[in-house]
This record gives C-alpha cells, sequence and structure tokens, in this order.
C-alpha cells in the first residue's frame, strides 16, 4: 500500500516521523482527510486528534491547533503543542481540566479570561480523549 510521510512538530521539536497510509483531522474548515498523492494545500487546525493509519492500525496524536500544509508525497503539522496517546500525563490532563472547569464557573460571573479557560478545557479534554485511544 501507498504511503505518506507524515511528520508533526512543535516549538520544542519533533514529535512525530514516520510513513502512514492515511492521515485525518480537523481543521478549521471540518475534517480532512488526506492519502497519499494529494494536492498540495495550507488549512488551519483546530484543537483536535490527528488519526494517522499505520500498517493497519490507527495512531492518534492530541494537538492543540497549528496548521497542517499537504505535498502529494509529505504532510507537516506545525502545531503549538503535540502529544502522541502513549506520552500524555493523564493525571496532568485531569488537572488542567479541572483547572479551566473551575476558572470557567468563577469567571462567568466577570467574564474575564472565559475564552482563555475554555480553550485550556477544550485542550485538556482532547488530551484525555487521545490517552483513551492509546489501549
Amino acid at each position: 500500500m501507498k504511503t505518506i510521510k507524515v511528520s508533526v512538530v512543535t516549538p520544542d521539536g519533533p514529535v512525530y516521523d514516520s510513513d502512514v497510509e492515511m492521515v485525518s483531522t480537523k481543521a478549521q474548515s471540518g475534517e480532512l482527510g488526506v492519502l497519499p498523492g494529494h494536492i498540495p494545500m495550507v488549512a488551519p487546525l483546530q484543537i483536535g486528534a490527528v488519526r494517522l493509519k499505520k500498517e493497519g492500525k490507527m495512531e492518534f496524536i492530541a494537538v492543540s491547533g497549528g496548521f497542517l500544509e499537504v505535498r502529494p508525497d509529505q504532510v507537516t503539522i506545525l502545531a503549538q503543542s503535540a502529544e502522541t496517546a502513549s506520552h500524555i500525563d493523564v493525571e496532568r490532563a485531569l488537572r488542567a481540566k479541572e483547572r479551566a472547569e473551575q476558572r470557567m464557573r468563577e469567571q462567568k460571573a466577570e467574564h474575564i479570561d472565559f475564552r482563555r479557560a475554555e480553550l485550556a478545557l477544550q485542550r485538556a479534554i482532547n488530551r484525555l480523549a487521545v490517552s483513551e485511544k492509546r489501549f
């Protein structure tokens, strides 16, 4: 089966680099699926999971937004943060979720930084969802 090279990179360095059969992720415009030979494109990503089909199995990476660049032979994801399912600290993600929920409850009355707390909650929930996929 044909494959396409995928690289996931953050400001801290590379997170993933491998050949896969398919890439699926959430762009700002909707769900995207990329197969080898896909037309070139660039798309902003939402907070979500990148799903990678490799040797018939699915691998998952939690990304906190960023950009997807597609070329016929390579996909590059530039993300502010990204973690493979096996590297997610579930306890830390749970604490982050609880903190974000608490901030949203407290700030709802004051309308201060509600969007920031909401994004933190989305990131924590995404990390927890991806971490469940590792088993």
